[in-house]
């Protein structure tokens, strides 16, 4: 298993060829509460780089910006219902899990370190 983020704050957890893809605890910090999640369909096809929904708060609207290309193969109904759990645990509330179709894509991502790094430029 690995963490891989873009610099849009979003992350891919990876276990074999499939992925969790969420926002990272940063973002979810800069957000406040989040109120809504808008995401895609199970069985949607997503492009590396490329919208694929959206994050609501009180304090601001963030679009979503997949990691990887692959195919949508759940998403995380729990969001509906309850989305601040992103507020509590960003990296356990997962937004969709994507089958990945070209490991080679998660190579352009950064990892924890160069995350961190990143971030620490940003205050």
């Amino acid at each position: 298993m690995a963490i891989y983020y873009l610099p849009s704050h979003e992350y891919i957890r990876t276990e074999g060829d499939t992925g969790l893809v969420g926002i990272s605890e940063y973002a979810a910090k800069q957000l406040g509460a989040v109120t809504y999640v808008d995401m895609p369909e199970e069985g949607d096809e997503i492009a590396a780089g490329e919208e694929f929904g959206a994050v609501e708060s009180r304090k601001a609207a963030s679009d979503l910006f997949s990691p990887v290309s692959g195919e949508v193969v759940e998403v995380n109904e729990e969001l509906v219902d309850n989305p601040k759990l992103i507020n509590n645990a960003p990296l356990d509330a997962w937004i969709i899990k994507v089958t990945i179709s070209d490991p080679a894509e998660l190579e352009k991502l950064m990892d924890q370190e160069a995350y961190d790094k990143y971030c620490s430029t940003l205050h």
